[in-house]
């Protein structure tokens, strides 16, 4: 009898991992993120040198870019302060105005039956320009002088009887009395009847007019307008803290708005009084204007020099900063910007006068005033 042998042969079970080789997994996996981590700190943010090591150029100094590194110095154009000799001098705007003008009116009422007007050309004082029709008037007198001759016969006559005693004072005072009313009433016609030619009452220049021979003129009836353009005047107010300073006889320089040339008056009237509402002072200078270079009614920018201060400060407009309790300006100290409070004093369009908070030998900032702060490290340009 054969035996039959069965060989029990292991059986390979499927592979597990065990609690302990799961921690050892995750073990492996932690250190792994935390060597990329030190790796790309290594790679993209190198530690600072220490103080005083030296680093690949061979100074103790950070990296530019470096964590803890100072920012960069911000560049700017300054101006130094100096001393000059400044012109005190009050800009103004102004009005040119004839040295005599007149609107020509009718006083009595009309038709024109002469006129003598040229208009744009000179006249000379005394000159009829019109002529009204006045044979009403001349009739009227003629009429009074015939009365007048009248009374006055009759005044004779009274005189003798009352020499002789024929008649009583007082019927002479009434003759006599019609003499003296008569000669009055005929001085009244002669004055309307030079009403009826209207003269040029100076020197001038004659305006446009409407009017022509027939044209019918009631009392204040405009004809036309006369100016006297040689000399001319310059109409001008300066503050009323300069009103001290002005005086007659100072030179004014005088702008034409049209031409911007430049022409030299005299202050020859000041206003007693400043204006309560503007707080001006208004200022009359006269200009000879030979050549009729200004017109009456033109703008002109006037000049007026009070003198001069020597010794002033002064610097650009663009440096100094408007606040709310005053003016200050910018600076440069050791490299750094420092803020100054000033007080100013005249300007310009270009330089404002620094009264008190600088002295020569400043250094101010002009360009960037906007971006720097105090303390801010700045680096001079120009």
């Amino acid at each position: 009898m054969q035996t039959q042998e069965y060989i029990d042969e292991p059986q390979v079970a499927p592979t597990r991992t065990s609690g302990s080789g799961r921690r050892i997994l995750w073990l492996l996996l932690a250190l792994a993120v935390v060597a990329g981590l030190v790796f790309a700190k290594m790679k993209y943010f190198p530690a600072p040198e220490a103080k005083g090591g030296k680093g690949a150029g061979g100074k103790g100094k950070a990296a530019a870019g470096g964590p803890g590194q100072a920012a960069p110095a911000l560049p700017v154009e300054v101006y130094v302060v100096k001393a000059t000799n400044l012109a005190d001098a009050v800009a103004a705007t102004g009005s040119v105005l004839a040295e005599e003008a007149v609107v020509i009116k009718s006083e009595v009422a009309g038709k024109i039956t002469s006129l003598n007007l040229r208009e744009g050309q000179p006249v000379r004082k005394g000159q009829v320009l019109v002529s009204i029709n006045s044979a009403d008037l001349q009739a009227a007198l003629r009429k009074q002088q015939y009365n007048i001759r009248l009374y006055q016969d009759q005044e004779k006559r009274q005189r003798t009887l009352l020499d002789k005693e024929y008649i009583s004072a007082q019927e002479y005072e009434q003759a006599n009395n019609q003499v003296l009313t008569a000669r009055a009433e005929l001085g009244s016609l002669q004055a309307t009847l030079a009403k009826s030619t209207i003269r040029a009452p100076f020197d001038g220049v004659l305006g446009l007019t409407t009017a022509t021979v027939g044209t019918y003129l009631s009392p204040g009836t405009e004809i036309t307008t006369l100016s006297k353009v040689k000399p001319v005047k310059v109409e001008f107010a300066v503050p009323g803290r300069f009103a001290r300073q002005v005086a007659v006889g100072e030179a004014v320089t005088i702008t034409d708005e049209g031409s911007s040339k430049k022409y030299k008056a005299k202050v020859y009237a000041l206003d007693p009084q400043i204006d309560p509402v503007s707080r001006t002072q208004t200022v009359r200078a006269r200009y000879a204007n030979t050549n009729n270079e200004l017109r009456p009614g033109a703008f002109v920018k006037v000049n007026l020099e009070l003198g001069q201060t020597e010794g002033a400060l002064q610097v650009p407009t663009e440096a100094v900063v408007p606040e709310a309790a005053g003016y200050s300006v910018y600076l440069v100290k050791n490299g750094k910007m420092e803020p100054r409070k000033i007080s100013i004093g005249l300007r310009s369009n270009q330089l404002i006068q620094v009264t008190d908070g600088l002295a020569v030998g400043d250094t101010v900032i002009r360009t960037g005033i906007l971006q720097v702060k105090p303390g801010d490290l700045v680096r001079v340009t120009k």
